[in-house]
């Protein structure tokens, strides 16, 4: 099964829509809030190749980006195996 990680916040209305797409897929996943983590977004920026907004989600340490890219590969079929 895949490692799933997704960065949130807790106020971030395409991060809870990224949760609950993992979710309808019955996987597992990882959430790291970095709500009041300066630091973390700081350390997140540099993981997604500069990208300041959240969600992003990371499918076994590969960078997937956000809510958009996670909907459009599950639109294309491609999703699922990422996740299997």
């Amino acid at each position: 099964m895949a490692e799933i990680v997704i960065y949130t916040t807790n106020y971030c209305p395409y991060c809870v829509k990224a949760k609950q797409l993992l979710l309808s897929k019955s996987v597992e996943f990882e959430e790291i809030d970095l709500t009041n983590d300066d630091a973390g977004r700081l350390k997140l920026v540099e993981m997604s190749g500069g990208r300041k907004t959240v969600p992003q989600v990371f499918i076994n340490e590969k960078h997937i980006g956000g809510f958009d890219d996670l909907h459009e590969l599950d639109l294309k079929g491609e999703l699922d195996s990422l996740l299997a």
